[in-house]
């Protein structure tokens, strides 16, 4: 090959990167200037809705900013991050309903706390005072006992009567999957239908079945929260119970038959090996009891309301059982105190969250002992 032709090859090469380079340098422009450009459209757009401005392209800005930040991650020239660009891309629609339906409404509701907000704007900023009067509010200490005392039940009850049913369902008994079945159904009925078909049930069926009792479970308070604790256990159970039959099912078959032959008794079979082997199932299902117990509403609205007498610290109270998401319902619809009631909603979070990190953290740490 002579001289010139190696030279001409070589300034082929070095023209067709120059080329490339060019190419590659606009493209990266192009795409800053879209993510730059979609990012400001869409903060925009939220300052505009969050100051309340009715002006008609709030929603041409956020849509044209959305499309700007998915263009420019996507045509982004950069090819060590170009697979994970797009997989940012493609998560992007989840990951803005997060942000908007979760992340920002939990700062924004912080921030209300702090206000005298009224529901739709504030005039005033009042610090700490909300949280002071929260405290001082006697029917919202007396519906933080009564939540306790709800959940520590209905984590026992609930997960008691769970596994003895998966228990009864993974045994070789005939028509289990009817059984599974109708144990699961009570989860599929609505809280506030479900609240006022039991409201029935206690009012009207159990008085006349037994004749004794001359007033229904619900009118007495004591009596009222026993029956939300037995119509929470009744739907949830079935639940609770699915997950306990998956996590006995995952038990090897030879390890019960290795404790069978070495003559393992029943008993001997369930507590050294059974619930050994699914304390990782054990702790979803207490997590699971666990938080959803917090938030109890719906039952507790259709069936009592709240309602029932009882002294607390002196004060007589008439929301008995009132537990803590119906009163933080009450105080912020119902009143129309809503600055109070988010502040009661942050607080509510605050427990729920620390609760939840403690109650996983001794889970895993007996897992690792079983």
């Amino acid at each position: 090959m002579t001289t010139s032709a190696l030279f001409y090859i070589r300034q082929s090469v070095h023209e067709g990167v120059n080329f490339m380079n060019e190419a590659s340098g606009s493209k990266k422009l192009l795409s800053l200037i879209c993510l730059i450009g979609g990012a400001i459209l869409l903060v925009a757009a939220l300052a505009l809705d969050f100051m309340g401005t009715k002006a008609s392209y709030r929603g041409a800005f956020l849509v044209i900013g959305i499309i700007g930040v998915i263009v420019g991650m996507y045509i982004f020239p950069t090819l060590k991050y170009h697979r994970t660009l797009v997989y940012v891309v493609f998560l992007f629609p989840l990951l803005f309903a997060f942000v908007v339906t979760v992340i920002i409404p939990l700062f924004l509701g912080l921030f209300y706390s702090f206000t005298n907000w009224n529901g739709i704007r504030y005039t005033e900023f009042v610090g700490f005072a909300n949280y002071a009067r929260m405290f001082k509010q006697t029917s919202f200490l007396w519906s933080i006992l009564l939540t306790t005392l709800f959940v520590v039940f209905n984590m026992i009850l609930v997960n008691l009567v769970a596994f003895l049913l998966a228990l009864l369902c993974t045994s070789k008994l005939k028509g289990m999957g009817f059984f599974r079945a109708a144990y699961f159904l009570p989860n599929l009925i609505g809280g506030i239908v479900l609240g006022y078909i039991w409201q029935f049930i206690f009012s009207n069926v159990v008085t006349q079945i037994f004749k004794g009792m001359k007033y229904s479970m619900l009118a007495e308070t004591k009596t009222a929260f026993i029956a939300i604790i037995i119509v929470y256990v009744w739907q949830y159970a079935g639940y609770i119970m699915l997950i306990y039959i998956t996590g006995l099912n995952t038990v090897p078959g030879d390890v019960l038959e290795a404790a069978n032959i070495d003559g393992a008794t029943a008993l001997q079979t369930l507590f050294q090996i059974k619930i050994p082997m699914i304390a990782p199932t054990i702790t979803i299902c207490t997590f699971l009891t666990l938080t959803s117990a917090f938030k109890q509403f719906d039952v507790n609205l259709s069936l009592t309301n709240g309602t029932g007498s009882v002294q607390f610290l002196g004060d007589y109270l008439t929301n008995g059982t009132q537990m803590l998401a119906l009163n933080i319902y009450n105080t912020a619809v119902v009143q129309n105190e809503y600055a109070f009631g988010q502040a009661k909603a942050f607080l509510f979070f605050v427990i729920l969250a620390c609760v939840s990190i403690l109650q996983v953290r001794i889970s895993n740490s007996k897992e690792v002992e079983l």
